[in-house]
């Protein structure tokens, strides 16, 4: 079954030496204390298990030689073998980070001989408008405009919320008088951090950051909200999707689906929150890569609750083509253990097993986003 990732970032161009590749196996923002490595976690297993192969490595292999054999096939070799190895018929790629270093979504998309579309992150677009010296008066126009045209081709919108502030914010969107009030006292405190130009604007004031979660309602793109763990600058305790509750309930009119990306560990939360809302749906990407050989557990416990129509893949891969392919993978391996044991047991039936996998790994993404998608 060729999937569609609908949550994932482009990989790194050129060569990593071994601490930039430790840091791309982990969330966290700092290197292993000395004597000790970050691959010895169910990522960096999974990596000598599932890539190494694909590299011409035996599995399991000490993972100085896998570096090396990495290192010398070069990067443009590794990115087209395990791109293409994961099986991924669409990537939905996130833009909103460290763009420049990564290819981008066409270029993820030729290496992987994939479709790829773009995710356009709400709170990035907001730092680009206030780099053009826009005054705060003036904000919520250009950022409409800004929004407009940067999402004109695009699958889909994002939220970073989690990490500027917190899911627990106010649901609805707040008045024009805060809207200028607020864009105001961004814009001069990033005059001060970053001079004239506002180079580097973080967008973290709360009123603007609901104003910007509801200008991306109104492009009316699905849109995706990172909740559960992730780097190091978010809350966790601040990152569980039930505090999106009231505003899950403020957008359900608007018909714009809502895609809670990720989730650990609030999956069980989120698909509660995919069964009692029929515009709000889930993954677990990202959990699955860093769970590893926990991956059947994880993704079973995200099919407890919620709808098998609102549950849909991503990796949330980003940096290392190797994310690509364990995501894809860890997968696979998860869904059809959990289905399997299911239909084994005389729960389920064979064919209700493989439509929901068809569902899970391809179809709910293609009818929520209009991807085109293969399920052979």
């Amino acid at each position: 079954m060729r999937l569609v990732d609908h949550h994932c970032h482009g990989v790194v161009r050129g060569p990593l030496d071994r601490a930039g590749f430790e840091l791309l196996t982990t969330e966290s923002d700092r290197p292993a204390p000395p004597g000790c490595t970050a691959l010895d976690s169910q990522l960096g297993f999974a990596i000598r298990r599932w890539c190494a192969p694909l590299l011409g490595l035996a599995p399991h292999v000490p993972a100085d030689d896998y570096l090396a054999q990495r290192a010398g096939l070069g990067a443009d070799e590794v990115n087209r073998r395990l791109l293409a190895a994961a099986g991924v018929g669409t990537f939905l790629v996130d833009t909103g980070f460290r763009a420049g270093d990564l290819l981008t979504p066409a270029e993820l998309g030729a290496a992987a001989g994939a479709q790829a579309s773009e995710v356009v992150r709400l709170e990035s677009v907001a730092e680009r408008v206030a780099a053009t010296g826009v005054s705060g008066g003036g904000f919520a126009a250009a950022y409409a405009d800004a929004l407009a045209a940067a999402t004109a081709d695009a699958a889909a919108v994002k939220s970073v919320l989690a990490y500027r502030h917190g899911l627990d914010i106010t649901p609805g969107p707040p008045s024009a008088g805060q809207v200028r009030a607020a864009a105001g006292r961004w814009l001069r405190r990033s005059e001060g951090a970053g001079g004239a130009d506002r180079a580097g604007a973080r967008l973290d004031d709360p009123v603007l950051l609901r104003h910007v979660l509801w200008a991306g309602v109104e492009r009316g793109l699905p849109m995706q909200i990172h909740t559960g763990f992730g780097d190091p600058d978010l809350d966790l305790a601040r990152a569980d999707p039930v505090l999106l509750t009231g505003f899950l309930r403020a957008v359900q009119g608007t018909g714009v689906a809502i895609m809670l990306l990720h989730c650990y560990p609030f999956h069980r939360q989120a698909g509660y929150l995919a069964q009692i809302f029929p515009h709000v749906h889930l993954d677990v990407g990202l959990a699955l890569n860093h769970v590893g050989a926990r991956a059947a557990a994880v993704l079973a416990e995200s099919l407890e609750l919620a709808p098998f129509h609102k549950v849909l893949y991503s990796s949330d891969a980003f940096g290392l083509p190797e994310l690509h392919l364990l995501g894809a993978e860890l997968f696979r391996e998860a869904l059809g253990e959990v289905l399997g044991s299911w239909v084994a047991a005389g729960r389920w039936s064979a064919a209700d097993a493989r439509r929901v996998a068809g569902m899970v790994g391809a179809g709910n993404a293609a009818r929520v986003y209009g991807t085109a998608h293969g399920e052979e």
